[in-house]
């Protein structure tokens, strides 16, 4: 699929903050962990329009704002748990190897995206550390949280080419807009976290139909602040509705 250009011809500069990925064994020695992007990550940010820059992991906070200063806008995509001493819990035992190089770095990033207001798109653990950053909390253990009376479980994992679910999309959203109004979407799923208390000045804006598990927040009162709980960087070519999201991302950029 071909680069779209920006009305005004300049590509607009988006950070992404990359995955932790632990260091490995290689011929007796142990090798540095790495930082990286996926590549469908950023070939959906080119096509849409923008140019993307890894962001590396620091948690130095001058630094951080530095790289908000910089950029347009910023995208934060999937990898590992938020720590859940985030929001306060302190006995969690379902969450999943949290990431605290990413949380150091992720944590302050949104804070000041957000004083700044410039935009924000965040897949599957972006959403939730945007959620978390911002004041709100998550369930880590999405296969046993409580579903309303009448629905089922579905299972939310393990599913990031296929479209495996229905999202129910609130109207007179931002993700309604973004997605061309179209309700319900078809999406992929591969989570076992999700939000739980809603961050401050954040609403709801889409739920699985099947068990009404949350799977967008956005804040309202913000340019662009939109996180999702799916994987639209792995169905972007072929759903119109995923790619729909680049886009206005990196138009509000």
């Amino acid at each position: 699929m071909a680069a779209r250009a920006t009305s005004s011809g300049r590509r607009p500069l988006i950070g992404v903050t990359p995955r932790w990925v632990e260091p490995v064994e290689y011929l007796g020695e142990t090798l540095a962990p790495s930082e990286a992007i996926a590549k469908n990550f950023v070939d959906a940010i080119i096509a849409a329009g923008g140019m993307p820059v890894m962001l590396p992991l620091t948690a130095d906070e001058d630094l951080i704002r530095r790289y908000v200063d910089l950029c347009d806008g910023f995208s934060i995509p999937g990898g590992q748990d938020p720590d859940p001493r985030l929001w306060g819990e302190t006995d969690n035992t379902t969450a999943e190897k949290p990431c605290p190089e990413r949380d150091a770095l992720e944590v302050p990033l949104v804070r000041m995206v957000a004083e700044a207001d410039k935009p924000l798109f965040a897949t599957c653990r972006g959403l939730q550390i945007m959620n978390v950053a911002l004041g709100g909390s998550l369930c880590t253990d999405v296969p046993n949280i409580s579903v309303p009376e009448g629905t089922m479980h579905w299972r939310h994992d393990a599913s990031l080419v296929d479209v495996v679910h229905p999202v129910e999309v609130m109207a007179g959203t931002l993700l309604s807009r973004c997605a061309g109004g179209v309700s319900p979407l078809q999406v992929n799923s591969a989570h076992h976290c999700c939000v739980q208390r809603i961050c401050e000045g954040g609403r709801l804006c889409a739920r699985s139909v099947i068990d009404h598990v949350p799977e967008a927040v956005e804040v309202p009162a913000k340019r662009f602040m939109l996180g999702v709980q799916w994987h639209p960087e792995y169905t972007w070519r072929r759903l119109e509705t995923d790619f729909g999201l680049w886009k206005a991302f990196v138009s509000a950029c």
